[in-house]
């Protein structure tokens, strides 16, 4: 491990302040993601600046919606009695979340920015464009079992993560930003960005800005929700394939339909097309199993991933057919 200093942050001010000028420098809140990095060397700051002690913890519900802080536990969302009943698909998506020890520390913000779970970028020993711009991309044509189907590009194939940040985007959640001097709201689907030839920089914050809040929107459609995800085994594994879906209902009828995906996409990935399948329809055995099929349209597999196509399309149908209480 690199040596490196530590300070925390006692303010707002102080924090952006630090990570505004000093680009060798990383913050940390429950540092579940970022301290084994540090112990594998894959990241190497000169400084650590803690940003516990800011004011962006705890959980606001009321007609107009959820405020979620950044630095709200994972744990304290999925025990939260009016998260489980306003959105149970975010409370399953946490609770499917490495495990209880890790969901005790980790926090909301510091989860939805974890970094890729590629085999190459958690060898330091391994070329990574991601780890090292220009050194290559040894997925391309080596072990990709665990990487990408969708959004790839020739210098990165390396899967986003995380589970929360799918069942989110499937809620449409936005984010609150603050940086220096400005505060800014995004829809929380332009947080990650496609790799392209610039798979180092994964997201759209700016140097010095940090994530202070969740924002959810007040909609029953949320209750008839429901997540699935299969992994390699029962708990503290990532997801193979991850499906969130969210259903607007009239009567038997789809007015509108959310379906996202995890494991399967460089970012947390909408699939629109499986949408369009349910949208409109009466929800049903066979229009659920029409989503499912189009899940993988546009997908570019490859050898050792090629049958996430097809999980990601059961894992699509079972989400769908669970949220409007078919299965």
């Amino acid at each position: 491990m690199t040596p490196f200093t530590y300070a925390a942050a006692l303010d707002v001010r102080t924090a952006l302040r630090c990570a505004a000028e000093d680009h060798n420098a990383m913050l940390i809140a429950g540092g579940t993601d970022i301290l084994q990095l540090l112990q594998d060397s894959i990241v190497k700051p000169g400084a650590l600046i803690d940003i516990n002690n800011l004011p962006f913890a705890g959980i606001n519900v009321d007609d107009s919606g959820t405020h979620i802080g950044a630095l709200t536990r994972l744990a304290d969302v999925a025990d939260d009695d009016r998260i489980r009943q306003r959105y149970p698909l975010l409370a399953q998506a946490l609770m499917e979340t490495a495990s209880p020890q890790i969901r005790n520390m980790a926090t909301v913000g510091g989860n939805l920015l974890q970094r890729t779970r590629c085999l190459y970028f958690r060898d330091a020993a391994s070329p990574c464009n991601k780890r090292m711009p220009g050194t290559g991309c040894p997925a391309l044509v080596g072990r990709s079992r665990m990487n990408a189907i969708f959004g790839g590009s020739e210098h990165c194939i390396a899967a986003y993560p995380g589970d929360m940040a799918v069942a989110l985007l499937a809620l449409d959640a936005e984010l609150l930003i603050q940086g220096q001097g400005r505060r800014r709201r995004m829809k929380l689907e332009e947080l990650h960005r496609l790799p392209g030839d610039t798979p180092h920089i994964e997201t759209t914050l700016e140097p010095g800005e940090i994530i202070t809040a969740v924002l959810l929107p007040a909609t029953t459609a949320a209750r008839r929700s429901h997540y699935v995800k299969v992994r390699d085994r029962a708990s503290f594994e990532w997801a193979l394939v991850s499906a969130a879906v969210v259903l607007s209902m009239d009567g038997k009828v789809v007015q509108q339909a959310r379906v996202t995906a995890g494991g399967v996409g460089t970012r947390p990935w909408r699939l629109e097309q499986a949408e369009q399948c349910l949208t409109g329809h009466v929800l049903d055995a066979r229009h659920a199993c029409n989503a499912g099929h189009a899940a993988g349209a546009g997908a570019t597999p490859r050898s050792d991933n090629a049958f996430k196509v097809t999980m990601l399309g059961r894992a699509v149908e079972r989400a769908v057919l669970a949220a409007g209480d078919l299965a």
